[in-house]
């Protein structure tokens, strides 16, 4: 019997973005603006909302303030982040895949950084359902230059003691592909309110229940994989 090859190594990391990615919260964050559009006397169309998708929180506040909500952006941030964090305080909607892949990867001895634009009180509510999985939290209210700069990413792979070349970062939105690429870190980005379009160095999926340790194993052997649907 020939003698078998061994198998490519795992990441030393996965670097996880949140929302839109780990959990389905970004519909959370577009009744948000809307209601608080509506409450100020201004419409917020779901396609302007999902210019939003990935930035920053004063980013996304200060459009909300040019756009006509008569708040300093600071209000509008503290406003958005407790109209989440009480839709999750009902309801986590986890991606699907998501809490079977870090499941699998806890098992594999692989640690997880959270790796979000989200502060740190929504991030905190949303990883005490998976207790344990995420060894750092990095979030947006933790960083001097959010999403799409890489600094995010760099931040956790220093704080986890590996070099960011060595982790697969799973990422939605562009801003936060964007990040994840310019870190160095192997990227999948994985479609959900937005199409994740190609990019040199991206691997891409539909879903997190399409990805494995399998595939994580062959992005860090240096594959850029595309599972999308053949018909795309």
């Amino acid at each position: 019997m020939p003698p078998t090859s061994p198998l490519p190594p795992l990441p030393a990391a996965v670097l996880w973005d949140m929302d839109g990615t780990l959990v389905d919260t970004e519909p959370y964050w577009i009744r948000a603006e809307q209601e608080l559009m509506a409450a100020h006397g201004r419409s917020w169309s779901h396609e302007q909302a999902l210019e939003l998708v990935g930035n920053p929180l004063t980013v996304s506040a200060g459009m909300l303030h040019d756009a006509g909500v008569d708040l300093p952006v600071p209000a509008i941030v503290d406003h958005l982040l407790a109209r989440v964090h009480d839709q999750v305080a009902t309801s986590v909607p986890w991606r699907p895949g998501a809490r079977t892949l870090l499941a699998a990867l806890g098992d594999a001895g692989v640690p997880c950084a959270l790796v979000t634009m989200s502060y740190a009180t929504l991030a905190e509510a949303v990883t005490a359902h998976v207790p344990g999985a995420f060894a750092t939290l990095v979030t947006g209210d933790q960083v001097e230059r959010g999403k799409p700069d890489p600094q995010p990413y760099l931040i956790a792979a220093e704080r986890l003691g590996v070099a960011t070349a060595d982790c697969v970062a799973i990422e939605d939105s562009p801003a936060g592909i964007t990040s994840a690429l310019a870190s160095g870190a192997r990227t999948l980005g994985v479609e959900a309110v937005l199409p994740v379009e190609a990019r040199d160095g991206l691997s891409r999926a539909a879903s997190l229940a399409d990805v494995d340790l399998g595939v994580l194993r062959r992005m860090v052997a240096g594959d850029v994989l595309d599972l999308l649907p053949a018909s795309r």
